[in-house]
C-alpha cells in the first residue's frame, strides 16, 4: 500500500518526522479520509484492552468533529502483550472501515488493522487519561439521528419511503451538535464517562443494554424511559442521546436491568458494531436503586348492568397458547389489573377463561374465526389468531348474520339506514394480496342489553421483522414493511368508511397490535382521516403512551381508534405496564403491556 508522505523538518545532522495525529485518521466525516492508506508514527495513549485489540487516545483538537480515539485492531498475543493501559504508543499500519458483520446496513468503524509487532512501539508508561465526562465536556442531541432523516420527509427518521440515503456513500461531514449519529461518530474509540446512568430498556441476549445519562433528555416517562413523541419542530424524536452500554472489556458482567434502573457511573470506549454505536465499559457498573415492580391496576371500570357503558382490553399475548406457562399471569393481568372488561382483543381462550373465573368470578365466552393453515404469519403450525373474550351478561355478537370463515370476506349492506354485517363475525377482504402471511382483522358487531350497538375491528398488523438499525446507513431507516402495513390500514379505513357511510352516527371500535407507532403519520394517515386515537382523544400524557419497549425506545405499537359518535362522548384509555415494568425480562407474560379503555355507546 502507498504510505502517506511524511512532513520531515531537518536541522544541521537533525531530522525529525512528524507523527500522524489520530485527529488526521478519524477526519471530520464518517469515514477516514486515509482509509485503505498505511499511516506512519500515529501516538497515542493506550485506555482500553480488549482481546481483539486496544484503543488509544492522542493529542485532542479544537474541532471536536475529529475525534482522538482510534481502535488498534490486533488478535496477536505478541501485540498484545507489549501493551499496557497508560502506555504512550506509536504505531504504523493501515486504516480501515471495518463492518463488525457482513450486514450491508451497518455503519463502519475506523481502525488501524493487525500492526505488526515491531509497527507498535513503546515510548513510556504509567500515564493517564482523563476521560471526556458526557452532559458536560460534551452533550448529546436529543432531537434527530441524522441530517439525512430530516432531508427524507416531514416525519424524519420515521419518513416515508425508508432508505432514500445511504449514510455511508453520502460520508456527509459531521455536525455533533445536531444529530445523534454524528455525536456519537465524533466520539468514536475515545474513553468517556457516563454520569449517573438510568437503564431505559432491558438487557438483550448478551447482557447488552441502553442507558441515558446526567445530561439533557427529551420524552421522559415516569418510568424513566424515553418514550417515541412529536419534537417541538413536528417532528417524530428519534431519541438519540441514549446509547447502548456493551460487554465489560475485563471481563466483569453487566447487571440486569430493567426500565428506570439507576447504576453507578460507566466509564468505557465509545465502538461501533452491530448496528448501534456502543459505550463498551472498562468494568461492569453496579445497581444502585430499582422501582417498585408492581403496576398499578386500573381505575376504568363499569357495572355490568350499565348498558350504555362498555369497557374493553387489548393484549397482544406472546406465543400464547392452551398450556402456555404465562396463562396464570395473563388470566391475573385480565381479572385483576384489568378488572375484567366487557370485551377483551387478541387473546386465547377456554383454559384462560376458566383461569379468570377462578380468579374472581367474571365469566367470559369468546368467539374466533381459524385461520387457514399457516396462512396467517407467526409460527409454522402455530396458526396466530385475533380472538374475543367477551362478557355475555352484558353484551353479545349482534344476531342474524352467520359466522364468516377464514376465507369469506365481510361486506356491509344497508338496513333500513342501519349498517348491517354479512358475517358476524367476519374478516375483511382475506383474499387481498396485503394480508398474505398476516393477520386478517376480526370484525363483530355487538349489542347490549339495552340494544345499544358497537361495530369492532381486532387488529394485528404486520410485524417489523426486516426492518433495519435505527443507527444504520440506510436513511431513513427501513421500516419494514411499511407498505404492506399501511396496505393493510386502508383496507381497515375502507372497511371503517363503508359502515359510517350508512350511518354517520354508528359506534365503531378499531383496536389492537399495529405493530406502528402513531408518530409514523403516513402508515395511519386513512384511519385518523375518519377516526380519533384514543390516546389523544382522552389527553394521555404523550410520554405515558406506550405498550412496548425496545432499544432505547419505550414505544406505542398497540393502538384504539374510535368513530366520531364515540369520540363526542365520555371514554378514557389506559396502558397496564404489568410486563415492562418487571425486573426481569424472562418473567414477563408478554413483551406488549395491555390497554384498557371504555366507551359510551348511548
Amino acid at each position: 500500500m502507498k504510505r502517506l508522505s511524511l512532513l520531515t523538518f531537518c536541522l544541521s545532522a537533525i531530522c525529525i518526522t512528524r507523527s500522524t495525529l489520530v485527529t488526521e485518521v478519524q477526519g471530520i466525516t464518517f469515514l477516514s479520509p486515509v482509509s485503505g492508506k498505511t499511516v506512519s508514527n500515529v501516538t497515542g495513549i493506550v485506555t482500553a484492552m480488549s482481546s481483539e485489540g486496544f484503543y488509544i487516545s492522542g493529542t485532542p483538537s479544537s474541532d471536536v468533529r475529529a475525534s482522538n480515539g482510534l481502535f488498534i485492531f490486533s488478535e496477536s498475543s505478541t501485540v498484545l502483550d507489549k501493551v499496557a493501559i497508560g502506555d504512550e504508543v506509536n504505531i504504523s499500519g493501515s486504516v480501515t472501515e471495518f463492518r463488525s458483520s457482513d450486514e450491508p446496513d451497518y455503519l463502519t468503524g475506523t481502525e488501524i488493522t493487525s500492526p505488526s509487532a515491531e509497527d507498535v512501539v513503546v515510548l513510556s508508561t504509567g500515564n493517564t487519561v482523563t476521560p471526556v465526562v458526557l452532559g458536560t465536556d460534551r452533550i448529546p442531541p436529543t432531537q434527530a439521528l441524522s441530517a439525512l432523516d430530516e432531508g427524507a420527509g416531514p416525519d424524519g427518521w420515521l419518513s416515508v419511503p425508508n432508505a432514500q440515503f445511504e449514510q455511508d456513500t453520502v460520508n456527509a461531514t459531521l455536525v455533533p451538535t445536531d444529530f445523534g449519529l454524528d455525536f456519537w461518530a465524533s466520539l468514536e474509540g475515545q474513553l468517556v464517562t457516563v454520569p449517573s446512568p438510568l437503564s431505559v430498556a432491558f438487557p438483550d441476549d448478551f447482557g447488552e443494554f441502553w442507558v441515558v445519562g446526567n445530561w439533557p433528555v427529551t420524552g421522559l416517562n415516569s418510568r424513566g424511559g424515553l418514550s417515541l413523541t412529536i419534537g417541538p419542530d413536528n417532528i417524530p424524536d428519534a431519541n438519540p442521546e441514549a446509547v447502548i452500554i456493551g460487554s465489560p472489556l475485563d471481563g466483569s458482567e453487566n447487571p440486569n436491568v430493567s426500565l428506570g434502573v439507576t447504576l453507578s457511573d460507566i466509564t468505557g470506549v465509545v465502538q461501533y458494531q452491530f448496528g448501534f454505536y456502543y459505550i463498551l465499559p472498562l468494568t461492569a457498573p453496579k445497581v444502585l436503586s430499582t422501582p417498585t415492580t408492581t403496576a398499578p391496576p386500573t381505575n376504568i371500570t363499569a357495572d355490568i348492568t350499565d348498558i350504555c357503558i362498555v369497557t374493553f382490553g387489548d393484549y397482544n399475548i406472546d406465543n400464547f397458547g392452551p398450556t402456555a406457562t404465562q396463562l396464570p399471569a395473563v388470566a391475573t393481568h385480565i381479572a385483576v389489573d384489568l378488572l375484567s372488561p366487557d370485551i377483551v382483543s387478541n387473546v386465547t381462550l377456554s383454559n384462560l377463561i376458566s383461569a379468570i373465573a377462578n380468579i374472581n368470578g367474571a365469566i367470559y365466552d369468546f368467539v374466533v374465526i381459524d385461520p387457514v393453515n399457516d396462512a396467517d404469519g407467526g409460527e409454522v403450525g402455530g396458526n396466530i389468531r385475533q380472538a374475543y373474550l367477551y362478557r355475555s351478561q352484558k353484551i353479545n355478537l349482534v344476531g342474524g348474520s352467520p359466522a364468516g370463515t377464514a376465507t369469506e370476506p365481510i361486506a356491509v349492506s344497508n338496513n333500513a339506514g342501519a349498517p348491517k354485517l354479512s358475517l358476524n363475525p367476519g374478516r375483511i377482504d382475506p383474499d387481498n394480496s396485503a394480508w398474505e402471511d398476516s393477520r386478517k382483522p376480526l370484525v363483530a358487531e355487538w349489542q347490549t342489553n339495552g340494544n345499544a350497538t358497537l361495530f369492532t375491528v381486532n387488529l394485528h398488523l404486520e410485524s417489523k421483522d426486516g426492518s433495519s438499525s435505527t443507527q444504520g446507513s440506510p436513511r431513513p431507516p427501513v421500516n419494514s414493511p411499511v407498505a404492506k402495513r399501511t396496505s393493510q390500514v386502508e383496507l381497515v379505513a375502507d372497511f371503517v368508511q363503508s359502515v359510517l357511510d350508512i350511518d354517520e352516527n354508528a359506534n365503531v371500535l378499531v383496536a389492537g397490535d399495529c405493530n406502528e407507532y402513531l408518530e409514523t403519520r403516513s402508515v395511519f394517515a386513512s384511519l385518523t382521516a375518519i377516526m380519533d386515537e384514543m390516546d389523544v382523544l382522552a389527553n394521555v400524557d404523550p410520554v405515558e403512551r406506550y405498550t412496548y419497549v425496545f432499544d432505547q425506545n419505550s414505544e406505542q405499537l398497540d393502538h384504539a381508534f374510535v368513530s366520531p359518535a364515540l369520540a363526542a362522548r365520555e371514554n378514557a384509555i389506559q396502558h397496564i405496564h404489568v410486563n415492562n415494568w418487571l425486573p426481569n425480562i424472562n418473567d414477563r407474560a408478554s413483551d406488549h403491556d395491555p390497554s384498557v379503555g371504555k366507551v359510551r355507546l348511548c
